[in-house]
Formats: structure tokens, sequence, C-alpha cells
């Protein structure tokens, strides 16, 4: 089946509708019917407001598994096992990203550690090896919407590949409830009865399972009582409550309320999810579910944007290993998908797609309705919408009103682009950043701003730098009729990290106080080689909980990490690893002082695409070594070196092409052509094994 003509506006409805269920029933997550009625009464929107809404594991998971399709080697055999290796590869070490309750209590901590320790999917997740209570938990449908937005119209394709991702953490009715979940969102995208969405979705599972009888119970309910969706409820809570299936949250219960509220919400996307909401128990994980399938069925016409939408502004934190990923926007999202969805599909991309998808996948473009790409403003008195009435590429910019330009003033219209623990009000699921820009790099965004009577505008290119809060500013152009191109490049060598990118709106006044003023923005992007030091000296550790401790602009694998004497220490039990820079970079070198204070492996990591892809150079043995992280480290080559302990050297590895260089104090000492599935792009990182514990001092990456 081709897809659809109108996917890329329902693609990111889907992922939106998910957001916005994710962060409706997040705050109630687990509460009773009883108390969300004692409490809240009759819920109509957002029972909580956030500075930035903080990760989610139901968001963590679908954002990562999918790029399984991206990294396995060969999408024809597709299979759990590429799942599996996603789910090693992007999620921290029994911390943040999901629940990490326990072996044989969280069913994903459960089947992550069994695929650590050699157990392949999708045994990993299976009754056979679990049993069924820790198997059949809710987490085989919270993760599956991408599986299903991958799959547009093609139910059958969304059902294997939700049964394949899901099977890998889970097994029975937690792998049909993916793939029902998948195949409703598949099948919205063509069908747009939601009565007729369920009865055909049902249609790819057992008809004898558990989950198939909850979903068919719901419906004989509703059709003999339509009206009054608080005695559905009723009936779901005595005769398919949580009384009746073990384990932490099951998913049999939560899959009753999930029809609940398709149903009584008679298509409309707000009351869905809004019931769907009342009902309690796992609030965040069914919202977010119904709220996908509501998305893609009604577009953006359908989600009431000024109460749902703008709130969230586009931003989505995350919490994978790799942490240029974590901060992140929807559109990125639904345009990953698109890219995957057009893969499976062997079609072309269409039109003004193509480059977004091909070539500036996390670009502000604005071409989905409605999207804002996460800008912000430091102003008071302005509004930023999504509009058709002007575009610099594309048909779609972000128009931007300020109703009061008085003469002298200054209006800064940013995209932030680093994080930290005071930009949030929570830290659930521990996320953690690194900046999306360096120095060495340019900033280049599109500006239309029409001449005002009564005085001069002028708009400038700005960065700000987070550490100093020093305002870096590009060449002002001054109002005129057409779209104008800005750019300025961040100057290289710098160590501190950019905290903003955007631009300044200012104006000289002609006799006028004030006048209201409306700009345009449009294809705002980075690009050019990064050329950026660390100077652990100046970094520090972010305080988010008592519990919860990261390293200013990294992200921790694994391992214990501390800043003292000037630098970063890393040791660990067995290994230890943190990464940071952009998952982007190609071409470039990284260099830095290594001392071993005990043990002696300890390494430079360069091309870190996540905690099991990456290249490590560095000491181990006597030797200097340069390995490969392909699911499991393989020495590429090495070679003998005098190496005492307690003593400094400088370390450097290269990476051009599929070309590795290494130098130890200023000697060339190891190169290496990788012909075997080279990894071509990814981030930085530092790492230590064998229960060593290294100081990393003044580390400095260049592009080449």
């Amino acid at each position: 089946m081709k897809i659809p003509e109108d996917y890329f506006e329902r693609v990111y409805a889907g992922w939106l509708g998910k957001i916005i269920g994710i962060r409706l029933g997040a705050p109630i997550e687990s509460w009773s019917y009883q108390r969300i009625q004692d409490i809240c009464g009759e819920l109509d929107g957002y029972p909580a407001s956030y500075k930035n809404f903080a990760a989610d594991d139901d968001s963590n998971g679908p954002l990562f598994f999918i790029r399984a399709l991206e990294d396995c080697r060969d999408l024809e055999n597709f299979s759990s096992a590429d799942v599996g290796e996603a789910l090693l590869n992007y999620a921290p070490y029994e911390h943040g990203f999901f629940w990490w309750g326990g072996y044989g209590i969280s069913t994903e901590h459960t089947a992550y550690l069994n695929l650590r320790h050699g157990i392949p999917a999708p045994r990993s997740g299976s009754i056979e090896q679990n049993g069924a209570v820790v198997a059949e938990q809710i987490g085989g449908q919270i993760f599956i919407d991408p599986w299903g937005l991958v799959a547009p119209g093609n139910p059958e394709l969304a059902a294997s590949l939700a049964e394949k991702a899901a099977s890998v953490t889970h097994g029975g009715n937690a792998v049909y409830g993916g793939m029902f979940i998948a195949c409703c969102i598949s099948i919205a995208f063509v069908e747009h009865d939601i009565r007729k969405v369920i009865d055909k979705a049902l249609a790819y599972i057992p008809a004898d399972c558990e989950y198939a009888r909850v979903v068919r119970a719901v419906i004989d309910f509703h059709e003999n009582h339509p009206d009054n969706w608080r005695d559905c409820f009723r009936y779901l809570y005595e005769n398919w409550g949580y009384d009746r299936y073990p384990g932490a949250c099951h998913i049999i219960p939560n899959a009753g309320v999930i029809i609940l509220g398709l149903l009584y919400g008679e298509g409309d996307y707000a009351r869905t999810i809004n019931i769907t909401n009342m009902c309690g128990w796992d609030t965040d994980c069914n919202v977010g579910n119904a709220g996908c399938i509501m998305g893609v069925l009604n577009g953006m016409e359908g989600i009431p944007y000024e109460k749902y939408a703008a709130p969230i502004n586009d931003f989505l934190a995350a919490s994978g290993v790799v942490p240029s990923l974590n901060a992140t926007d929807l559109p990125y999202g639904a345009s990953y998908f698109a890219k995957m969805a057009y893969r499976l599909a062997g079609e072309e991309v269409p039109g003004k797609w193509k480059p977004i998808l091909e070539d500036r996948i996390d670009s502000c473009h604005f071409e989905y309705p409605g999207s804002t790409h996460a800008i912000r403003s430091h102003s008071q008195g302005y509004k930023i919408r999504n509009t058709a009435e002007q575009a610099h590429t594309g048909s779609r910019s972000l128009k931007v009103e300020v109703f009061s330009m008085w003469n002298g003033s200054e209006h800064f219209f940013y995209k932030q682009t680093y994080y930290g623990p005071e930009d949030f009000d929570d830290s659930r699921y521990d996320p953690s950043f690194a900046p999306l820009v360096y120095p060495g790099q340019t900033v280049h965004m599109s500006v239309l701003l029409p001449p005002v009577e009564t005085m001069e505008l002028f708009a400038v290119p700005y960065v700000k730098m987070g550490r100093s809060g020093e305002i870096l500013r590009g060449e002002k152009v001054a109002a005129g009729l057409n779209w104008q191109e800005l750019s300025l490049t961040i100057p290289g060598g710098l160590d501190d990290y950019v905290q903003e990118t955007g631009v300044i709106l200012y104006s000289l006044g002609k006799g006028a106080d004030c006048a209201p003023v409306v700009f345009y923005l449009d294809d705002l992007y980075y690009d050019g080689k990064p050329e950026y030091r660390i100077d652990f000296s100046k970094e520090k550790i972010l305080d988010w909980t008592f519990s919860h401790h990261d390293l200013s602009q990294f992200a921790c694998l694994k391992g214990y990490f501390f800043l003292k004497d000037g630098g970063l220490h890393l040791s660990c039990s067995d290994f230890g690893e943190m990464y940071t820079g952009h998952y982007s970079w190609t071409d470039y070198s990284v260099e830095g002082k290594l001392t071993a204070l005990a043990g002696d492996s300890c390494f430079l990591n360069i091309r870190v695409q996540g905690g099991m892809r990456s290249y490590a150079a560095g000491f181990s043995g006597g030797k200097v070594v340069l390995s490969k992280n392909m699911c499991g480290y393989k020495t590429l080559c090495e070679k003998p070196l005098s190496f005492a302990p307690g003593q400094e050297h400088a370390l450097k590895v290269e990476a051009v092409q599929n070309r590795l260089t290494v130098w130890v104090d200023g000697e060339k000492m190891l190169e290496y052509e990788d012909n075997d599935a080279p990894i071509l792009t990814g981030s930085i990182g530092v790492s230590v094994g064998d229960g060593s514990h290294c100081l990393y001092r003044d580390l400095a990456v260049k592009g080449v």
C-alpha cells in the first residue's frame, strides 16, 4: 500500500497526540479512579503545568527503539535481535530511561539484564524465560506507537514490526497488546471511524487471547450502554481490575481503559484523552496510546491547539545515553518516523520533504502545520505561531508578532540548545544533555522582516554562551520586503558551551513611542566542523535529586564519576563510559590527557553512537590499543607501550572516513582502516575497563 498523501501531517499529529497524552496523564499516574474524582473532579485539560516536561519512559522507548530500523545491517531480515541491540545501545545501564524496579519486578529491567548476560531476544522477554506475571505487564504496548506510525495503512507490516519489538521485553498478551495498538495506529491513517479501527486491528491478534477478550468485552458493554463511560469503568473495575492481574502494572486492565476511552470519546480527540485519563491506573501510558491513535485519526485539525499543543511548544526531553539526542522536538520525531516509513515502503520521499529527511532532519523548518520547533522568547507581549502565509523554503514558516515594539528595545527569539536542572520542575527518568551546536560551527536562519513606517527595524543573528552568558552577535540586516539569510560562525577553540541560538529584533524610533511588529522565521539550522574544548576545572556536577547527578554536558552509561584536582575522575567495578558532543559529527579528532590512578584500562571514545557502537583508543595491559565496539569490544590493532601508573599521557585519536589514527604524547602509534561496516558518525566519550580509575583533563575536539 502506498503511503497516504496526507501522511506527514498525520504522523506529526499522531506523535503530538501521544506526547499530549503522556503529559496529561503523568501527574496522576497510578492514581485510582476515586482519587482522581476526589481531588481533580471532572478533568478537562492538563492537571499540572511545567517549566518543561521532563523525560518520560513512554516517549523514551518510542524514540530510541525505532532506531533499530536504521542501525540494523540487513533491513530485509529485521528481527527482535535488532531491537534488543537498540535497547542495550541507547538505554543507560540501570538508570534513567524507564523504571528499573529490579529483576523479576520490572519487566524492562528483567529483559535488559537478560540481554546483557547473553540471553537473546525474543527469549529475553518471553514467558518461558520470565514467567507470565513479569512478561505480561503494560510495557508491551506503551513503547509501540512508532511501529504503527512507520507503517501507515499497512497493519500487516505494523503487526509484524510490533511483534518483533514488543517481544524483546515482553511475552504473551503484552506482545498482543503491542501488535493491537500498532495496528490501530496504522489503520487510523486510512480509516476514520474509531470503531472500525478497533474491529480491524483485532483481526491481527489471536481471537481467543485475554487481550482480545477484554477488548470485545468493552465493545459489548458500550453497545448496550453507550451513554455513560463511568458505568463502563465500573464494569471494568469489577471484572477486569488490578486485583485479578498480578504484577506491578498489568496490561489487561489498562487495555480495557484504552478501549473505553476510544469508544466513549466518540471520535473527539479531547473527549477521548480526558475520559481515558479520568479512569486512572496507568494514566500516562493509556492516554499516550489513545492520544496517538486519535491524533492520526483526526489530524491536526482535531487537536485543540491552544489548550493542548501550545503548552508543549514542540519540546521533548529524553533520557537516552546519547545526550545530544535528549533535547529534541516533536518535528524531529515525526520526521524520523517518516524517514523510516518511506524506507520500509521503498518509496521516494516527496518534494520539499526530501532535503529535510535526508540532510536537515533536526533543523527548524516549520513544515508541519502547527509546529514551532520549541522556539522561545525572553520578551513579554508576543505571539508565536506556525503559518502558511510566508515561507523561505517549503510552504510554511514561524510567524512572530510583537504587540508593542518600543524605541530602542530588543526582543530575543531563540532555540535553546542546552538544558540543565534549572529548566525543569522534576527529574523524571533522569534526563541528561549535551549541546546541540558547538564553537567552530555556523548558525543559519532566514528572516522576513517587513518594514514599519514609524521606526527602523533590524534583525541580528545571535548566540548566547552558557557559562559566561556572553552574547555573540552577527551582522544586522534592515527590514525589507524579501527574505534575508542570516548566519553567524561561533569562534572556534572556546571552552564554553552554547546555550541559545536565535535572532534579536530591535528598533530605532522615528517619532513614535511604539508599534506592533510582525516578522517570519524559517530554516534555522547548524553546519560546519566543531572546534571545541572541555576544561573539566570549569565543569560541574549537576544535582537533580539526591540520587540523580550528572556531569555538565555529559551522559553516563555506567561507572562512578566526580570532579577533583581540576579533572574528571571515572572509575568502575567492571567498565564505565561517559559521552558528550553531537551524534552527527563525522570526521574529527579528539585529544585529552589521561592519568591511570588504579588499573590501566583507560580510553577516549570516538564516533560514539551509544553504549554498544563506538571506537575506543587508549591504554590497556601495557599496550596502546584501538578497539571497535559493535555490540561488544573487539581489538582492531595494538602496540606495546611502557605505561607507568600515575603518569599523565597525552592521547589523540582521529577518524577520517573509515581511517583511524592514534597518537600518544605526540607520536603516531596506530593506524587502521576499518572496512567492516565502519562507524562513520558519532560523538565522543571517555571510558575505563577492568576496574580501572582514570583522571581526565582538557578534552579538545577539532573537525578535520
